[in-house]
């Protein structure tokens, strides 16, 4: 009589757990985990060359779904939120890999074209579907 009432509450624990890995998983910044490299540009939606930067952002994080994830951190709205990445000017674009380790940074703006030309020199090449992986 008393096995439907502790199996409700382990049916509960484990559909919280699962839910709270999901969110922790899908969070930005997470895509590590995957094994999917990392664009987070740090910026602020009013400054000048970071307005420039949000179509390219948007374009890539559009065009290579999957593939690449690119975030937007406005520092401006949410100072402590670049804390982490210990940066001086904006916008910044740091590119990690698919472990999370950083690989470059740039200050300032930067151009599609120059932002899949440093991907690439670091063995990842965009142009090739599906790849999301450097090269060996």
């Amino acid at each position: 009589m008393t096995i439907f009432p502790r199996l409700w509450r382990v049916v509960v624990v484990v559909a919280l757990a699962s839910a709270v890995t999901y969110v922790v998983a899908t969070k930005p910044g997470n895509a590590q985990a995957a094994g999917i490299p990392r664009l987070v540009d740090l910026g602020a939606d009013k400054c000048i060359p970071c307005k420039a930067m949000a179509p390219i952002l948007v374009e890539l994080r559009k065009e290579y779904a999957g593939r690449l994830q690119v975030d937007f951190i406005d520092v401006w709205k949410d100072p402590s939120a670049g804390d982490p990445y210990s940066i001086y000017t904006i916008p910044t674009q740091i590119f990690f890999d698919g472990n999370g380790k950083e690989l470059t940074r740039h200050e300032g703006f930067i151009s599609k074209a120059d932002i899949l030309a440093t991907w690439k020199r670091f063995g990842y090449d965009f142009s090739a579907p599906g790849a999301t992986a450097p090269r060996s």
